[in-house]
């Protein structure tokens, strides 16, 4: 009940900041363990997701509605390190790595390294629904990823004791351990 209200109330936080949606509402989703319904039609759907600034760059709205509903829907599933479904939990490259599976069918390694060389890099101004953002807070670079959800946010599965959530890229904390972007074509 807690994931589906926080679900509902993230996605009514991000239909806000789009004045010109017209569609209807996703079905909530009832249990994260269970995975949920596809969104109404895609084109619907891709016109609530958040985009980023740089409209000649932005991805195709259905690629970046499938990616982001995906990743929606794993908030509030718990930390588990060595995760990588919601029925286990995540940890942060097993939320990654479903969250692609799910959305694309693309197979990315399984650890955060591993996805830190795939894709092509991006700067951090031109990032785009579903771009991985990738962070040193381990004393290592890559030591954590997330997937940038449009809006100045990303989503990620954070640690121990935690569950999956969404953050703002300019919190100080994420700001002072940003290592970069990467942007992952569907086509993988």
């Amino acid at each position: 009940m807690r994931s589906n209200t926080l679900y509902c109330l993230f996605f009514a936080l991000l239909l806000a900041g789009c004045g010109g949606f017209q569609g209807g509402s996703r079905a909530p989703v009832d249990e994260p363990q269970s995975r949920p319904a596809r969104p109404a039609p895609a084109a619907q759907a891709a016109s609530a997701a958040p985009q980023s600034d740089g409209a000649a760059s932005r991805r195709a709205a259905p690629e970046a509605a499938e990616m982001l509903f995906q990743a929606l829907a794993s908030l509030g599933v718990d930390y588990k390190y060595g995760g990588s479904s919601p029925a286990t939990g995540f940890d942060c490259s097993g939320l990654v790595a479903h969250v692609y599976r799910e959305a694309w069918g693309v197979k990315l390694p399984r650890n955060t390294r591993g996805q830190s060389e795939v894709g092509q890099a991006v700067e951090k101004d031109e990032l785009q629904p579903g771009d991985l953002v990738f962070y040193n807070t381990l004393n290592r670079p890559y030591s954590h990823v997330g997937i940038y959800i449009g809006d100045g946010r990303f989503i990620h599965a954070p640690r121990t004791g935690a569950a999956v959530r969404v953050e703002n890229l300019g919190n100080a904390y994420w700001s002072r351990r940003w290592n970069g972007a990467r942007r992952i074509a569907a086509q993988l």
